[in-house]
């Protein structure tokens, strides 16, 4: 049952996202520092002081952010600050090194890819608005200018490739988050049911189960057996034994809460972790489930399919101090209610009395 806290989960991408982006801060750090060295503006030491100063501050901006800790987690909040850092910088230099003529322009593409990749739609819009600003400041124009469309024309001719970098970098980032998240639900989801499976209840629960230890608040865990799938695969075949499990996984669903977490917890077992329910309140629900499967046969043609189900309870923390405790002594009272005679509901602390 056991699996990496929920919150890593969305930190793990961040910290992908994070070292692509430090990646991003040193490529420009080095094409700036290239050209400083071997193209830029020897001839003129104030320029030449002006960005070796741009360098110095942004180096020491990458260096606070990346490596001492300034920020402990990683957040999008913070790659936007570098974002604006990446701007300001790239702004700084491009006015000491002939401005919109300046053979550096081009490096306004690497905020825009980085907002594009980590940011979303709006703030890469927001982002590229920005630099169109810095365009116009750099370009010194006035206000007739600006007015002018030979001017308008000129100038969206020299956005364009920003634009152009910005739309399909987004879609790709799209693309690729979408396919991520729908390989990441085809994980954590059963097939056959469409509830989660054992490793997307892991995740969901143990978020749950920890705010029950924090504060000390009951929980309770019900495994749920079908009593008659091994009869109905051997008497109508696995394709009823299959629509049995679903018909099984709608009852279950219908009789909780949207708190409730439930999962196929493999064959023909289901676990539904129940926050904030003590051992009244799960024994309630086990029936309400139990009851509402043993009234609703499945309807096969012109056969109707009566199943039932055993149910075992655990809570904590009178049966466990852990969700993999109460699970293991959920699933012994499952199976003492299937040792009594089947189709009913078994609560681990009666049992072990």
């Amino acid at each position: 049952m056991s699996a990496p806290h929920p919150i890593s989960i969305e930190q793990e991408e961040l910290r992908g996202i994070s070292r692509t982006v430090a990646e991003i801060h040193w490529l420009l750090l080095i094409l700036v520092l290239l050209f400083l060295v071997f193209g830029g503006e020897r001839d003129d030491p104030e320029a030449s002081a002006a960005v070796s100063a741009g360098l110095f501050f942004y180096a020491a901006l990458v260096m606070s952010f990346r490596y001492a800790n300034f920020y402990r987690r990683e957040t999008r909040w913070k790659i936007a600050i570098e974002t604006w850092g990446m701007i300001a910088f790239v702004t700084w230099t491009l006015r000491f090194t002939d401005g919109l003529g300046s053979p550096l322009l081009n490096a306004y593409l690497l905020p825009v890819i980085t907002a594009a990749l980590t940011l979303g739609k709006l703030t890469t819009l927001g982002i590229v608005g920005l630099i169109a600003a810095c365009y116009i400041y750099l370009g010194d124009v006035s206000a007739a200018e600006l007015a002018s469309l030979r001017f308008v024309a000129g100038f969206a001719a020299q956005l364009a490739p920003v634009l152009l970098v910005a739309y399909i970098t987004t879609m790709f980032s799209a693309d690729i988050r979408y396919g991520l998240q729908r390989a990441k639900l085809l994980s954590e989801t059963d097939d056959l049911t469409g509830m989660f499976n054992t490793r997307g209840f892991a995740i969901a629960a143990n978020r749950l189960f920890a705010q029950a230890v924090r504060h000390n608040r009951s929980a309770s865990v019900l495994m749920i057996d079908s009593d008659n799938l091994k009869a109905v695969n051997d008497s109508y075949g696995h394709d009823s034994g299959n629509r049995l499990l679903r018909h099984l996984a709608t009852c279950i669903q219908a009789e909780l809460r949207f708190t409730d977490v439930a999962a196929r917890y493999g064959g023909d077992e289901f676990i539904v972790l129940l926050p904030e329910t003590p051992l009244k309140g799960a024994f309630e629900v086990a029936e309400r489930i139990r009851n509402a499967i043993a009234a609703r046969p499945l309807e096969m043609g012109d056969r109707r399919i009566v199943s039932t189900v055993s149910v075992g309870i655990a809570t904590f923390p009178e049966d466990g101090a852990s969700l993999d405790s109460l699970a293991a002594h959920a699933d012994r009272a499952m199976y003492s209610a299937k040792q009594a005679g089947r189709n009913r509901s078994f609560k681990f602390r009666e049992m072990a009395a």
